[in-house]
């Protein structure tokens, strides 16, 4: 299973692309996508559609794994980060995926098997179950593939109980 990771934002949006097979994962590829900062909204949208349109058509990925927002403080930051997601969730849907959505404890909970992980733990993580060089930067990036990953610890449980649904009881 081809897995597409996003970590939204509006001038950073990582993105992480994983092959899983049983339950061994590889990079296929990652980056960040990288709006300019005098860009008006709208054309910064844009540009991660467009961006995302392009991953998507070049990886062809069996499912999408974003993760949902944290709340922020400054409620201005959480709109545009909110907008931003919700371009991404909307190329992802226009080319006929599947999204799913997890939230940053169950994404920790998921690579680590603690909640409350640090981010370093995350990135670390990351890197041995993807058996990379270094950790993955700018951060956003790092964190689209543990939600990736994430994605397919979980899918993986899915569809062993789907497998298995009824023979014990």
């Amino acid at each position: 299973m081809r897995i597409l990771g996003i970590d939204p934002g509006y001038a950073i949006l990582g993105y992480g692309i994983v092959d899983m097979t049983g339950n061994r994962f590889t990079a296929c590829d990652y980056g960040a996508v990288i709006t300019e900062k005098d860009l008006d909204m709208p054309d910064r949208l844009k540009h991660i559609y467009s961006c995302l349109m392009e991953i998507i058509d070049e990886y062809r990925p069996d499912a999408v794994a974003i993760e949902e927002l944290f709340f922020n403080k400054n409620a201005k930051t959480a709109l545009l980060v909110g907008q931003a997601r919700g371009v991404a969730i909307l190329a992802c849907v226009n080319s006929g995926l599947e999204v799913y959505e997890y939230t940053p404890l169950q994404v920790k909970q998921g690579l680590i098997g603690y909640g409350r992980a640090e981010k370093q733990q995350v990135q670390s993580m990351v890197k041995a179950i993807l058996n990379l060089a270094e950790i993955p930067k700018p951060d956003d990036t790092a964190d689209a593939l543990a939600v990736a990953i994430c994605h397919g610890h979980s899918s993986g449980y899915i569809n062993r109980l789907e497998k298995y649904k009824g023979q014990y009881l």
